[in-house]
């Protein structure tokens, strides 16, 4: 068999077996979950190409699951050293750091950003690259989330969130916040829209 099929043969298996556990972690806590199955591969090359590969900072991913957005980052260019992965999840933890042992991995809740990051972070992150569930929480938490996401990250560097839902997640109008949006990704099950959001 070439290569390549080979290399496709081996994906297929793969990403049914993270379905599966996505689906297993859904069931058990729904509200902790994005999704019930892992981004779609146009969804996560779509939230990667809004983060800088060459810059020095880190990078970090909030609720990164089984990694389909964090192995869109690094087919992106980003250096696999530059990850932070904060997952809530124990087994998506050891699952991540067996997939990208060279990335640093926090079980902590991103909810609660400032308390997780606080002794991770050597250097403002470059960007933030969101798959929570911002949708299923109240307003005021969504807020507190992006606040602390700024605070974590360097002037202008993007927070990155996908939704599902046709209105953003996070008000276009927060004072000093610039926000662009992708067009509607049609390709992924459900369509979904990436959001940017920018503090100067």
């Amino acid at each position: 068999m070439p290569l390549q099929s080979s290399l496709r043969a081996s994906k297929k298996p793969l990403r049914l077996d993270d379905e599966v556990r996505f689906l297993r972690s859904w069931i058990e806590k729904p509200l902790h979950m994005g999704a019930v199955m892992p981004s779609g591969r146009f969804l996560a090359r779509t939230m990667a190409q809004y983060v800088d590969p060459y810059a020095s900072g880190p990078v970090v991913e909030l609720g990164p699951g089984t990694g389909a957005i964090t192995s869109a980052l690094i087919e992106h260019g980003v250096d696999q050293k530059r990850l932070v992965l904060v997952e809530y999840n124990p087994s998506f933890c050891a699952l991540l750091r067996d997939r990208y042992p060279h990335a640093k991995v926090v079980q902590g809740d991103a909810y609660a950003l400032r308390d997780t990051l606080w002794n991770v972070l050597a250097s403002p992150a470059t960007a933030m690259v969101s798959g929570l569930p911002l949708v299923t929480k109240p307003m005021l938490t969504r807020l507190k989330l992006v606040r602390d996401a700024f605070a974590a990250l360097k002037p202008g560097a993007p927070f990155v969130q996908f939704t599902y839902s046709v209105v953003p997640p996070i008000p276009k109008s927060l004072p000093g916040v610039s926000t662009e949006a992708s067009e509607r990704i049609w390709m992924n099950l459900p369509p979904a829209r990436v959001w940017v959001y920018r503090k100067d």
